[in-house]
């Protein structure tokens, strides 16, 4: 089929951008040394634009990354204006500045070294500027978004310490505000808190009797008292170990000295003692005789000879006898005076606590299987077994005895709570209170930390974000310049080609 020649000039040519350089060459368009002639022609605009006259046109073409021949016409058109006094009768210029742009634009248009050099321009920018430009913003996003993620999780964390802080702190029974202080501060009220718990043990003497009937019933040829550290403290409240040991009340109490300890520097400073650098006075002496001062260290160890032989003293001489003296334990110590472990009251010291505790569970037990037996539907066994039981136990009704459970296990409660565990720490250890204040404030440290890593992510993504700020608008302008090139190579290429249409392909803007 024939194409007229109409049509063919409407048939359009379509070049790969990739190839486009390759393409002009083998046509002919442009010499394949078309490199070397652009760098003489980049040394004639480094050396014309020295000297450039007062145009604002001109001053918005210079301030652009790079000229090509198209910059340099319109250079060359501001020119005749600007130059216009310089030109003759025969249309040329004596000006030096419009000979030297000439020529840049004549060596241009010599075998056409401009569209080479504009094909190279549009190769680099659409195969390697854009697509870096592009892949910065694309990790400029990318650092904005993990950053504000880990920024979250920063938050999240210190929040969620914060919390367990607080949650520690009201476990313990304080604020939070000054944790060692406060914890000091609830071993001081531990005294008063331990007498209102004695107190309360007097509530369980029904418990006690039902237990004690119990147990004697039970085990008939029984008479042995049971839970007596609670009849005792119930009857008597929360008296020495002195008292419950001996039964008398002591004359005088002298408890055992707290040891304080000092609250430790925030700071790590090492105390290097106190140095007197003054020579001392066996040197001022020596100095004061006119001799030399010594060098040497006084230990203060001065060796004298012995006016006797030089033989040991072992000390077994028969002159000197050794007497040694036993005495007996306890003597040093006035009858009725309570010290040492029996000053302290039964809830205080470690062993008589854990008695009292062991029997207030013995209690609880006895009387929460009690109820459960109560509850359960009529055992034969059980009725005909407790027929002969006193009234104290055929008496009793389930709520009566689920009371007084509720009261057992109330005190119970109260004495084996978190924060009275670390109070009883803290008052056998006073060292126990740098310790927990120490895991406290490791809590809010490691808040801090995340806070100030959060600050740290921020900072971070607002520099990503000022990047990215800063890259999009070059971006912007190299797709402009860009595009203007492609039209700029299709116009020029159409026109070598009788005004056929050029496209050229892969430009993906």
């Amino acid at each position: 089929m024939q194409v007229s020649p109409q049509d063919y000039q409407n048939v359009p040519i379509d070049i790969q951008t990739g190839k486009l350089l390759d393409w002009l060459v083998d046509r002919r368009h442009c010499n394949l040394k078309w490199q070397s002639q652009v760098l003489a022609i980049r040394e004639k605009i480094n050396a014309a634009i020295q000297d450039m006259p007062e145009n604002e046109e001109i001053k918005q073409l210079l301030a652009g990354a790079y000229l090509h021949y198209f910059h340099c016409l319109r250079i060359v058109e501001i020119l005749k204006g600007t130059e216009a006094s310089t030109k003759n009768l025969f249309g040329r210029y004596s000006s030096q500045r419009m000979k030297d742009w000439q020529e840049i634009v004549s060596l241009y248009e010599k075998e056409n070294t401009y569209l080479a050099e504009l094909a190279s321009l549009l190769v680099r920018s659409i195969s390697y500027e854009i697509p870096s430009l592009r892949k910065q913003i694309s990790r400029c996003q990318q650092a904005q978004q993990d950053l504000a993620r880990r920024e979250e999780e920063c938050q999240l964390g210190a929040a969620e310490l914060r919390e367990r802080f607080f949650a520690s702190c009201k476990q313990y029974g304080i604020t939070g505000d000054n944790v060692r202080q406060e914890l000091l501060a609830l071993v001081k009220d531990l005294p008063s808190l331990l007498c209102e718990i004695g107190a309360g043990a007097s509530a369980l003497s029904e418990a006690i009797e039902l237990y004690q009937a119990c147990v004697e019933f039970v085990c008939e040829s029984s008479e042995e008292l049971v839970v007596p550290m609670l009849r005792h403290v119930g009857k008597k409240g929360n008296t020495t170990v002195y008292e419950w040991r001996t039964g008398l009340q002591p004359l005088r109490v002298e408890r055992p000295e707290a040891e304080e300890v000092p609250e430790q520097p925030k700071e790590d400073t090492i105390d290097w003692g106190d140095f007197t650098l003054e020579p001392t006075g066996v040197a001022d002496g020596a100095a004061a005789d006119g001799g030399a001062p010594s060098d040497e260290i006084d230990w203060g160890i001065t060796l004298e000879p012995s006016p006797q032989d030089d033989s040991i003293d072992w000390g077994d001489g028969e002159s000197e006898e050794v007497q040694i003296t036993v005495l007996e334990a306890g003597t040093e110590v006035p009858e009725g005076v309570a010290c040492g472990s029996d000053a302290l009251t039964l809830l205080e010291n470690t062993e008589t606590r854990s008695q009292f505790i062991d029997e207030l569970m013995e209690l609880e037990l006895f009387l929460s299987q009690r109820l459960v037996e109560m509850e359960e539907e009529a055992d034969v066994v059980a009725v005909s077994q407790f027929q002969l039981a006193p009234a104290v136990l055929q008496g009793q009704t389930s709520a009566h005895v689920g009371s007084l459970l509720a009261t057992t296990r109330a005190l119970l409660g109260r004495l084996c709570t978190r924060s009275m565990q670390h109070l009883f720490m803290i008052l056998a250890s006073p060292r126990y209170v740098d310790r927990v204040s120490e895991l406290l404030r490791q809590k809010l440290k490691q808040a801090e930390l995340l806070l100030a890593k959060k600050e740290a992510m921020s900072q971070k993504r607002q520099e990503a974000l000022a990047e990215q700020g800063a890259l999009e608008p070059k971006l912007d302008r190299l797709l402009e310049k860009t595009k203007e090139l492609q039209k700029l190579i299709e116009a020029d290429v159409s026109k070598r080609y009788s005004g056929r249409p050029v496209n050229l392909m892969g430009v993906s803007l």
